[in-house]
């Protein structure tokens, strides 16, 4: 096997990560990322480290179920330390890692624009519904 250049590393990297082939692995990174409790986890733990129940507290309709799988998941990924302290009851720290703080910025950008746009969205949905409604009735 011939000896590549960085340069030939990094455009052969690049074939080997692209999120548009099918078997691309950053394809379940995205996924990941693109999850809502992912978001919203990420985002909340953007201002320091939280407990369990103060993240429960804060994402509301999570369950206790999908929080603990969520936070597995991130832990798993390296986006997410736990801390546990060794105290009556124990306590749990969950925060960011410098991997996780490095998806700070497209994920707060991404939050923002979702709560921006609400109104934008839902009135493109009614008139999408208002005209193929109004199809069907025709």
């Amino acid at each position: 096997m011939p000896t590549m250049t960085a340069a030939q590393q990094r455009e052969q990297a690049k074939h080997e990560f692209d999120a548009f082939l099918a078997d691309c692995p950053s394809r379940v990174v995205l996924e990941r990322i693109s999850d809502k409790w992912v978001t919203l986890v990420m985002a909340s733990l953007s201002d320091g480290p939280r407990r369990f129940s103060e993240l429960s507290r804060r994402l509301a309709g999570v369950s206790q179920k999908m929080l603990t799988q969520t936070l597995r998941t991130l832990e798993r990924d390296g986006l997410v330390s736990r801390t546990v302290t060794a105290s009556v009851p124990v306590r749990v720290d969950y925060e960011l890692t410098d991997l996780g703080h490095s998806l700070q910025d497209p994920i707060k950008l991404l939050k923002a624009w979702a709560e921006d746009h609400v109104p934008d969205v839902r009135e493109a949905q009614e008139r999408y519904d208002a005209a193929h409604d109004a199809g069907k009735n025709s």
